[in-house]
């Protein structure tokens, strides 16, 4: 019984190492390939300082073929097919010297460049399984708004989204009477957790905010209507591309997800909204009053645009 728990472990530790093995063959390979790369580059250095030894000796055999076919006294012995006969085998040999003398530096050359590619061939093979199953997951989720949005309309589909509830808040406000008195109110308010991994503050940090509120609100619809302006004429639009009319740095995200126009087959909005007028997060409320100078930004991106142009 013994034996068969150690064998069963020893068979578990060898499975998980050669798991872990396969999960990192692509950064194991591009290490060898790398390696192997610089390595070949040395043997082929140290293999050219012999190349003037093979190529002299080569040289030695040929005058001494000339030298030999010169003389009045061998002409008879020695024929000029005879020379072109000795010529050919010393240019053999020393192709045959010189080959053996690179070969391993190509071989390990050659050995390093197939590591690199097959590194290259398993991370877009883990890619694109990756990015299908994405897609999988981001049609199985428009497919459920969708049914969401067709039963119980479009409200609906917007609380259960961002998680809107609703709160009672007291508020002072003055009557007709001219006197102070306390009312409460139900307001709907979203989740402050339920922002998109996309969304971004406009804050200082960006190239075109400015401490006047206005002007930010200005700045942003604009920015907004630009980004709609792209998108309907060159039918895609890159979300780092609206990072990049914001001043927000780029995001590794951001190169694959976006918009999609398409007039006849929808597959999102069909627009690009930054968020700025969610009438349900009280910060936006107060941005867009002029009372709040920031806003995050949630993005309606349509997801991995590269899967659907």
């Amino acid at each position: 019984m013994k034996g068969t728990e150690i064998i069963g472990r020893i068979n578990k530790s060898l499975n998980r190492a050669g798991l872990k093995l396969k999960k990192h063959s692509p950064e194991i390979l591009i290490v060898a390939g790398v390696a192997g790369a610089v390595a070949s580059a040395v043997m082929a250095c140290k293999a050219t300082t012999k190349v003037s030894g093979i190529l002299e000796r080569s040289k030695e055999h040929v005058d001494t073929i000339h030298g030999y076919l010169e003389k009045p006294d061998k002409k008879e012995e020695y024929t000029e097919e005879d020379s072109k006969k000795d010529l050919l085998i010393v240019y053999r040999n020393t192709a045959v010297n010189l080959g053996k003398l690179y070969a391993p530096s190509v071989l390990l050359g050659i050995a390093s460049i197939t590591c690199i590619l097959a590194s290259n061939n398993i991370i877009h093979k883990r890619n694109v399984a990756l990015t299908s199953a994405l897609t999988v997951a981001e049609q199985r989720y428009k497919d459920y708004r969708g049914r969401v949005v067709e039963r119980f309309g479009q409200e609906v589909d917007h609380q259960l989204r961002y998680n809107i509830k609703a709160r009672e808040i007291k508020e002072t406000v003055i009557d007709e009477n001219g006197e102070e008195k306390t009312v409460t109110k139900t307001v709907d308010v979203a989740d402050p957790n339920t922002y998109s991994d996309y969304s971004r503050f406009f804050d200082e940090g960006c190239s075109g905010w400015e401490k006047d509120p206005e002007y930010n609100l200005m700045f942003l619809r604009a920015q907004q209507q630009y980004a709609n302006d792209i998108l309907r004429s060159r039918g895609h639009l890159f979300l780092n591309e609206v990072y990049d009319m914001l001043g927000i740095p780029r995001t590794k995200a951001g190169q694959v997800v976006g918009w999609v126009y398409d007039e006849d087959n929808a597959v999102g909005d069909n627009f690009v909204d930054f968020g700025i007028y969610d009438i349900y997060r009280e910060k936006n409320r107060d941005f867009v009053n002029g009372y709040e100078p920031v806003i995050l930004l949630d993005f309606n991106v349509d997801g991995n645009i590269l899967e659907l142009i």
